[in-house]
């Protein structure tokens, strides 16, 4: 058990361990092995929030003892569970419920997490979520910044702002974004993940089928009942969240981006694009700005 001392801490670091991504796979998840970081402090206030900024890339799988809301200002986070693997471009959040296994990667990053005793969010599930963040919504997440997490008196102002924010938060939960890959601890499916994720511009089942030598009637049985999902829905929504990363993180122009990630056409990207997030790339795009 780990209790919480600084950045390494909060994010299960201990110099070595798995990285995980939403554009990535890796070793087999190991949530098994995941760590407790007790965020109380040794018995201080249980909600609270975190501030983090830089760069973490090789962080171990951990848990919390509370629930945490992750927004992020700049960057961007992957989120790993086991059973998917989750992308939080800037100005979203991500929800990790208390006690579900994780491992984090930020690039570039700079972040608030807001933590929360489950006594005040009791019912939400047991998997990680991407949520949309309005004003009003960030702008309570920022002032939270002043109750850090831990610490070790309360007042009734700071009690009674994060207990209002856990309501608020409670209202999102069902607005969920779909920014997140299925994951896996099947090999084969594994490998089918990484090579098609590593390939997007040109992969076709048959050339994946071949790097994994399997057969296209195995893949397709083997990758649909272990994911839900087929193969091509899957290469698509892998498309889209790489996508995402560069529209987030590059000054490419969309066009670049539709053909980097395997589209025939600005309007194909386009197409797909506002169909998964609601959104043009450009619109998308624009929303992705530094905030003040």
């Amino acid at each position: 058990m780990l209790q919480v001392g600084g950045v390494h801490d909060i994010h299960g670091y201990r110099g070595a361990g798995v990285t995980g991504s939403a554009e990535s796979v890796g070793d087999v998840p190991c949530a098994a092995m995941a760590r407790l970081v007790e965020l109380r402090g040794g018995g201080g206030m249980p909600t609270g929030s975190f501030g983090f900024e830089g760069d973490l890339r090789r962080a171990a799988w951990h848990v919390h003892d509370l629930h945490q809301l992750e927004y992020a200002f700049e960057g961007v986070v992957d989120v790993e569970t086991e059973a998917a693997r989750y992308r939080l471009p800037s100005r979203l959040a991500v929800w990790i419920p208390a006690g579900l296994p994780h491992v984090s990667t930020f690039r570039e990053a700079r972040t608030v997490s807001v933590f929360f005793d489950p006594v005040l969010v009791r019912e939400t599930g047991r998997r990680a979520r991407v949520l949309p963040v309005d004003p009003l919504l960030r702008e309570m997440i920022v002032y939270a910044a002043r109750w850090p997490v831990g610490r070790w008196s309360g007042d009734q102002t700071g009690d009674a702002f994060l207990e209002a924010l856990a309501h608020l938060v409670v209202e999102r939960l069902d607005e969920e974004r779909p920014f997140a890959l299925p994951n896996s601890a099947d090999p084969l499916v594994r490998a089918v993940m990484g090579y098609t994720d590593a390939h997007l511009g040109s992969v076709t089942l048959a050339g994946v089928c071949r790097a994994v030598a399997v057969s296209e009637r195995t893949l397709r049985r083997r990758f649909q009942a272990e994911t839900g999902m087929t193969w091509r829905r899957y290469l698509l929504h892998s498309r889209l969240l790489r996508a995402i990363t560069l529209l987030s993180g590059t000054d490419r122009t969309v066009l670049a981006i539709a053909t980097e990630v395997g589209f025939d056409s600005p309007s194909a990207f386009t197409r797909a694009f506002a169909a998964h997030t609601g959104q043009t790339p450009a619109v998308f795009r624009r929303g992705r700005g530094r905030p003040r």
